[in-house]
């Protein structure tokens, strides 16, 4: 340890590192060790994007002027990809030069979108379960984090009661929302991001739906945008991610009114400067894929989700077939609770990494995730090292 008085910020000591992190060197260390762990916890999809999508990525780096800064909102081909995309698969309009701002991943849409919006002292409404950066960066930020309630009686759907309740003490800038849900699979409808934009504009809350997953494993993908009205109050994120095999890419987009996109946008030029062009250029063709990419892309995942099915059988889980998206979340056999050494003992009797529940929220404790992120040979090769495992 250095000896000297210099301490690192509040936030450094209020935040823990991302648990995956962590997690990941486990298994990275087990696998140097010849161990051999099949990975079917984290949702990096493991295949390759579209041929052409590849090839415009090596074209456009071939171009000796294309290796210099961007400006932060993407160049201009790329905002029109997004919006022909948004309409296309969502029949929703968006203006290519003040409503969609190109991101260097959702993820980091997360931070700049917390900076626009949220002062120390906020109320941040987080989803239990849910996604952990919206609330480590809600942390970062000193906002007072409010958990609502997800919970599988309910269908994993938001409690308006609660959430009235919540409102009507005051004080609630932002509201994360996220369908199909991770880590729970559970898709909205329409119903619901009516209910979700009412709830916003009667109390003056920012709606944030994060998007990435309506196309896996999903017939109807849907935008919060849809909804008559959502603009004024709800902004949206998406990525090419999962629906595109593009998670390293770091591509993204925000959409909403050109007033949040333009405090969006302040915050983004602030931080980075501007994505690689061969990349932009790459994601204009894959936004520009017909359907039958997502089609193959499915029929992939369709096999995987058999397969994890068997596993959760095999491990004594229940779950529900309904839900869609890129992971399958079940509940623990009868009679276990503890998701954490739930998992540990498949990791280190099996071999093979599944994710626990409470990692995202104490609304998870009690389940198990597993990845669709894994080819169908090695999701069979564990299938069988957990039926192997002593019950």
């Amino acid at each position: 340890m250095i000896k000297n008085n210099i301490s690192p910020a509040q936030r450094v000591n209020e935040i823990k590192e991302y648990w995956f992190a962590g997690k990941m060197r486990e298994v990275a260390r087990m696998n140097a060790e010849g161990q051999d762990v099949v990975s079917l916890g984290v949702g990096g999809p493991d295949r390759m994007p579209a041929p052409e999508v590849v090839e415009a990525l090596c074209e456009s780096a071939r171009k000796e002027n294309n290796h210099t800064y961007q400006i932060a909102s993407g160049i201009p081909q790329l905002r029109e990809a997004m919006s022909r995309w948004y309409k296309r698969n969502y029949d929703v309009d968006l203006d290519p030069e003040a409503e969609v701002l190109p991101l260097i991943g959702s993820k980091e849409g997360v931070l700049h979108i917390s900076l626009a919006f949220v002062n120390p002292g906020d109320k941040v409404l987080v989803p239990n379960p849910g996604y952990m950066t919206y609330t480590g960066v809600s942390r970062m930020l000193g906002a007072d984090i409010i958990p609502y309630d997800l919970k599988a009686e309910d269908g994993w759907m938001p409690d308006f009661e609660q959430l009235e309740r919540i409102a009507s003490e005051g004080d609630v800038k932002l509201m994360w929302v996220n369908y199909p849900n991770m880590p729970t699979g559970a898709c909205a409808d329409r119903k619901l991001f009516e209910k979700l934009v009412a709830f916003g504009k009667r109390h003056g809350i920012v709606i944030v739906h994060d998007n990435p997953y309506s196309f896996i494993l999903n017939d109807n993908p849907q935008s919060l945008l849809s909804i008559p009205g959502a603009k004024d109050i709800a902004i949206e994120l998406n990525s090419l991610s999962k629906s595109h095999n593009m998670s390293g890419w770091r591509m993204g987009m925000v959409a909403s009114n050109p007033e949040f996109v333009g405090w969006v946008r302040k915050m983004k030029s602030n931080i980075d400067s501007g994505q690689f062009k061969p990349v932009m250029e790459a994601a204009i063709k894959a936004l520009d894929l017909g359907d039958d990419w997502y089609k193959e892309l499915n029929k992939v995942y369709s096999e995987r989700r058999i397969v994890a099915e068997k596993i959760m059988e095999a491990l004594g889980c229940s779950y529900d077939p309904a839900q869609r998206g890129l992971f399958l979340w079940g509940r623990l056999p009868e009679g276990v609770s503890d998701s954490a050494s739930f998992t540990d003992r498949v990791l280190h009797e099996a071999k093979v990494f599944i994710v626990p529940g409470f990692i995202f929220g104490s609304n998870g404790e009690g389940y198990i995730r597993i990845s669709l992120c894994s080819p169908v040979e090695r999701m069979e090769v564990a299938l069988e090292r957990v039926k192997s495992m002593k019950q």
